[in-house]
This record gives C-alpha cells, sequence and structure tokens, in this order.
C-alpha cells in the first residue's frame, strides 16, 4: 500500500473552516498605491517644488510684505513765489516723517512725476494758493494728496470742527501674511496633484508602462484611485509644513481644528487628483500635458484669490469663480484656520470640490487612453 493511500482523507462538510483569502477586493489598491510612493520616493526633484518651495516662496511674500510702517510719500515742490512757505509747512508739520520733499525747477518736477519718481507736485498758482498734480489712477499719488493737503492745512492753523482719535490695530488675521498662507496650501495642493500626476501619467504611457499594466488583471479604477490617493500622504506633510511656518515664524493664530483643516486638505488632494486625471487622459507627450496643465490652472492662479482677493473682479463674474475648485478650497481654508469656522458650515465649498474631482474621476476613467 502506498503512502498516499495510507493518509485518511478529510472528508469535506459545511463546517469545515476554508482557507483564508488572502488578496482581498482593495489588495490590487494597495499594492498600487505602494508602488506609486514608492516612485515618489525616488524622485527628489518632488521633495523641492512638493515640500521646499512652497517654504521658500511663503517666507519670501512674508518677509516682503510684513507689517513696518508705510513708505514715506515722494513730494516735488515746484520752485517759485510760496514754494519755500510750503516746504518749512510740510516739514514742521506733525506728519513730516511721512513726506519726502524737494524743491526743483516745473520741468524736472513733471518729469519725475511722468516716470514714476514723485507721487505728487505742488505747484504755486500765483495768487498764494498752490495746486496739486497727482495722478487718480496711482493710489500712492491719491494718498500723498490728501496727507499733503490735510498736513498744510493743519500746519496753516486749520481748526478741527470735531475731535478725533487715532487707533492703531494690526493683530494676527488682518495681516496679508495670514491671507497668503491659506493661498499657498490651496494652490500647491492643486499644483502637486495636477503636476504630479499628469506628468506621471504621461510618463508611463510614453514608457509604454500603462499597456503593461493593462495586460495584469488590475481594476483600471483601482490605478487611478490609487494614483489620486498617493496625494493624501504629501498632502499631510505639506499642510504641517505651511502651517508650522506661519505659526512659529509668523505668529500666525490657527482658530480652527486640526482635523477640519487636514479634512480640507484631503478633499482638496482628491479633487485635484480627479482635475489632474482627466487633463492628461488622452496626452501622449510631456510638452503637451504641460500646455493642458497651464490651460487648466492658469485661471485659477489668476481668479481664485492665492495672492490677492478675487473680490477686485467685477461681480458679473463671482459666481463663475465661486464655482472653481480651487476659489472653494481656498475660502474654506481661510474660514477654518481664520475664523475658526466649523465644517459644517463649509458644506458649498466641499460640495464643489466633491463636485470637480468626482465627475473628473469618472470622466478619466471613460477616456483614459491605456497605450
Amino acid at each position: 500500500m502506498s503512502i498516499a493511500e495510507q493518509t485518511p482523507v478529510a472528508e469535506k462538510t459545511p463546517f469545515t473552516k476554508q482557507p483564508r483569502r488572502r488578496n482581498g477586493r482593495w489588495a490590487g489598491y494597495l499594492h498600487l498605491l505602494g508602488a506609486r510612493m514608492l516612485e515618489l520616493k525616488r524622485e527628489p526633484e518632488v521633495v523641492f517644488w512638493v515640500f521646499v518651495f512652497p517654504l521658500l516662496l511663503a517666507v519670501g511674500l512674508g518677509i516682503a510684505f510684513r507689517n513696518k510702517p508705510g513708505d514715506a510719500s515722494s513730494v516735488a515742490i515746484v520752485a517759485g513765489a510760496g514754494s519755500q512757505e510750503a516746504e518749512a509747512l510740510l516739514l514742521r508739520s506733525p506728519q513730516h516723517s511721512s513726506f519726502r520733499v524737494r524743491l526743483m525747477d516745473a520741468e524736472a518736477a513733471r518729469k519725475g512725476f511722468r516716470l514714476g519718481k514723485y507721487d505728487l507736485v505742488i505747484e504755486p498758482d500765483g495768487a498764494g494758493g498752490l495746486r496739486y498734480r497727482y495722478d487718480p489712477a496711482r493710489p500712492e499719488s491719491v494718498l500723498a494728496r490728501a496727507q499733503v493737503d490735510d498736513a498744510l492745512q493743519a500746519a496753516a492753523g486749520r481748526k478741527e470742527v470735531i475731535a478725533t482719535t487715532l487707533v492703531t490695530s494690526s493683530e494676527p488675521g488682518s495681516r496679508y501674511i495670514d491671507f497668503l498662507i491659506p493661498g499657498l496650501l490651496g494652490m500647491n495642493l492643486m499644483n502637486s496633484g495636477m503636476w504630479g500626476i499628469g506628468f506621471a501619467l504621461v510618463d508611463m504611457r510614453q514608457r509604454k508602462l500603462l499597456k503593461r499594466f493593462v495586460g495584469t488583471p488590475m481594476r483600471r479604477s483601482d490605478f487611478l484611485l490609487a494614483l489620486m490617493s498617493s496625494r493624501l500622504v504629501l498632502m499631510i506633510i505639506e499642510i504641517a509644513l505651511l502651517l508650522t511656518l506661519g505659526v512659529l515664524v509668523f505668529h500666525m493664530k490657527v482658530l480652527g481644528s486640526v482635523f477640519s483643516i487636514l479634512l480640507l486638505g484631503a478633499v482638496g488632494a482628491l479633487c485635484f487628483g480627479g482635475v489632474g486625471l482627466v487633463t492628461a487622459s488622452r496626452a501622449q507627450k510631456i510638452e503637451s500635458v504641460s500646455g493642458l496643465m497651464n490651460l487648466v490652472m492658469m485661471p485659477m492662479w489668476i481668479f481664485s484669490g492665492v495672492f490677492f482677493s478675487y473680490e477686485h473682479f467685477p461681480a458679473v463674474i463671482q459666481p463663475l469663480i465661486k464655482a472653481l475648485p480651487l476659489t472653494a478650497l481656498n475660502d474654506a481654508l481661510r474660514a477654518v484656520i481664520l475664523e475658526g469656522t466649523p465644517l459644517l458650515h463649509q458644506w458649498p465649498r466641499l460640495l464643489v470640490m466633491c463636485l470637480w474631482g468626482g465627475i473628473s474621476f469618472v470622466l478619466a476613467l471613460k477616456w483614459f487612453r491605456w497605450t
């Protein structure tokens, strides 16, 4: 009798414990996500553009627009009857430190004003009065005219009808750097999501790697979802670095919860990951996807309030601006960080980002070119 015949074979019953499956529904997705993270680890330029560059940009702009006394207005006084008296009045006024005054001939003064060297030109009118030459399209020129006129009238003995008191206020939350940090967070999430995914896809398409992926039993939705969600790990590091810089270096106050900020960052990262997928779904060359990425992101760089408020644009296009995903992300981040707004009140902005990300992912899955 052989060994095989001597070995009893256990009968299978309905109660026999089945061997545990090693590959679940999300096993392929997790393997693809791990492979993508290893690929990012081997690209040192990612570290610079995703982590270092936004910090350098925030530091540079924060220093350039830090809180400091206003620049002195440059004022040219045309030499003539009464010009020296006007100069003396300005120099002995309480606001004399706000002006840089020069006495010169009319031609030099007007030339300097035309070239932007002077904010205001004061000309004696020949009848004991003064004439202001200013440009209403230049804010610094309008400000100089108002300040100089106020200083001259006060120095000449004008009596104030109503007593007023000046109180200066510059608190965290109202400064430019407080406005800038959330905008840079949103912009960086958009850039890393779109450029990181778009370039990776086109590079794999050029090297015929996508064609090899299709030949495996992977789900195509898992592959695209792994690309999108790979930005989540980077998102946590991006938010932590920029917020830490704002708090430690610029003393920014974060009024909202860290969980709310991370959740908004995750939704934003997935949103722009989907937009990056659909943008790069058909491109065959790096040059093509570069142009498409710039075409998609340029309007958001300009209109979505990264470096300045979009309220400056005409009211007729405000609904279109607020429908952009970067506008929704920036507004939501500023509301949470600077005002402590709860997530429950952010649902319209979250809805905008979810619609952009969800629709983009569905379209990318439908239009994606694997060869």
